[in-house]
């Protein structure tokens, strides 16, 4: 028993090195360097419709400027079977470009693209991508397209939801707005079709009429938050900009008790300035001031800097290693009532919690075992934690959830996904400060892939020995 246990932990660290960051890139940082010089300095905007968004588009380009330096992807619900004249209609009402996307086609700026019929489509490296579409009960090519700009163009990505029926588009918004990006959302008043603008509320940044959201997208397509192509303004004050953050970081640890100071210097340096941008504020220190005033706003940073990536199965590579190499060792010698404990520490929306007990219990099945699973899933944000412990998640999830663990896992109602009973009642979610509050303990697996690519050097080094009490860990055998 005693030599099980450390292999077992052994097995879970390899595990958790495996999935701290499930997407890196495996290329050199040459290739890094090179893709990245590929992107485009301009600011590119996804726009996804549905339903009535024909007409919603049609609003917001003769509102829009043709010469404001962007360009605008129009992802649209289109029949796979006719040829689509999209293009050519939109071409009426506006001065700007008006094309159909062929691949490998590059974007230019004040240009307007249209996905061609029956396709799905990505960008990379300044590039559509287009491949045949996917047949699936619900075909989802604004998530797919979203996703890709929010990780060609990170924090510079834009993304528009109009009128349309379902889902669609919500789980892209999310996407970008993790990214540090801008998320717009047509108010459902003038939508002709509601249904995704509604299901997009919770992650928009801006809820407007397409008249107003052209002019709002004309604003900020020449601030150098989205726009590489214009330098920041010149600051005389600029060696006391740190000390801008700092108050910051002061005013909003007053506010939620959370120190975010070691938290990557980076990162929190693009958030604040995000919410600048929002707010119409150029100053640091006027933000400041703003900060303290406006109560609301510190929570709306607070959530923008614990935002993160998340998805159902995000690495599969990593989960099948998890099914070959470490639940095999988690089930050697155990006995029949002790429970296999993981942790999911910045569990976010759930989908990683939720990933592991269903490929664990996919496991335990195969076996021919009924051990019983703990998953303990923790995050900073409280309001993240509702969300997971609903374990409700939109139509689009089809696109990463296989149809087989859609009908055993879950259990569908008014168009979306609720995890099931039997995998939400292994779950334990709960609001948790990894560099604060006690850890869990005779934990068998930690999972982070949201937490140490965030956090500063230091702050890694404090958190790695508590990863590694945490661990169910025996004395090695003399």
């Amino acid at each position: 028993m005693g030599q099980r246990t450390p292999r077992k932990g052994a097995a879970s660290k390899r595990a958790r090195r495996r999935l701290t960051s499930p997407n890196a890139p495996q290329s050199s940082q040459a290739d890094v360097s090179s893709e990245r010089s590929a992107r485009l300095p301009f600011p590119i905007v996804g726009i996804g419709a549905s339903a009535g968004g024909l007409e919603a588009f049609s609003l917001l380009l003769r509102a829009f400027p043709s010469d404001v330096g962007m360009a605008l992807v129009l992802v649209q619900h289109l029949d796979p079977k006719h040829e689509s004249r999209l293009a050519e209609v939109l071409s009426r009402t506006t001065a700007m470009s008006v094309t159909t996307v062929t691949d490998r086609q590059r974007l230019e700026p004040n240009h307007v693209y249209v996905i061609p019929p029956d396709t799905d489509m990505t960008i990379a490296g300044g590039a559509f991508a287009l491949t045949p579409r996917v047949k699936v009960d619900h075909h989802t090519p604004i998530d797919h397209f979203f996703r890709s700009l929010a990780e060609e163009q990170e924090g510079r990505a834009i993304g528009v939801v109009l009128s349309g029926t379902g889902s669609d588009g919500t789980l892209g918004l999310r996407a970008i707005k993790a990214e540090g990006g801008i998320t717009f959302v047509q108010d459902e008043k003038s939508a002709k079709y509601p249904g995704m603008p509604h299901n997009a509320l919770a992650v928009a940044d801006f809820v407007l009429p397409p008249d107003r959201i052209a002019r709002e997208l004309a604003r900020i397509s020449r601030h150098p938050y989205v726009n590489d192509s214009q330098p920041a303004p010149a600051r005389p004050d600029h060696p006391e900009e740190g000390a801008d953050v700092s108050a910051v970081l002061r005013v909003l640890r007053t506010a939620t008790g959370v120190d975010f100071a070691q938290y990557k210097s980076a990162s929190v340096r693009r958030r604040i300035a995000r919410r600048m941008l929002l707010q119409k504020i150029d100053d640091p220190g006027a933000y400041v001031r703003y900060l303290r005033q406006t109560p609301g706003e510190a929570q709306a940073l607070y959530d923008d800097i614990l935002i993160r990536v998340t998805g159902f199965f995000r690495d599969r590579e990593g989960f099948e290693v998890l099914r070959q190499s470490v639940f095999p060792s988690l089930v050697t010698e155990r006995s029949a009532d002790e429970p296999i404990r993981i942790w999911v520490p910045g569990c976010a929306t759930g989908e990683e919690a939720y990933s592991h007990v269903i490929g664990l219990r996919e496991f335990l099945e195969e076996k021919d075992s009924n051990l019983p699973i703990q998953m303990f899933a923790t995050d900073l944000s409280a309001a993240a934690v509702t969300r997971a412990r609903a374990g409700t998640f939109p139509a689009s999830i089809e696109k990463e959830v296989s149809s087989d663990r859609l009908r055993r896992f879950f259990v569908k109602t008014d168009g979306r996904y609720q995890v099931s009973k039997l995998i939400r009642d292994a779950c334990v979610f709960a609001p948790h400060d990894l560099t604060r509050d006690p850890p869990f303990s005779k934990v068998d697996l930690i999972s982070c892939c949201n937490v140490l690519i965030y956090l500063s050097a230091a702050l890694q080094e404090r958190v790695l020995p508590i990863f590694h009490y945490a661990l169910n860990l025996s004395p090695p055998v003399s």
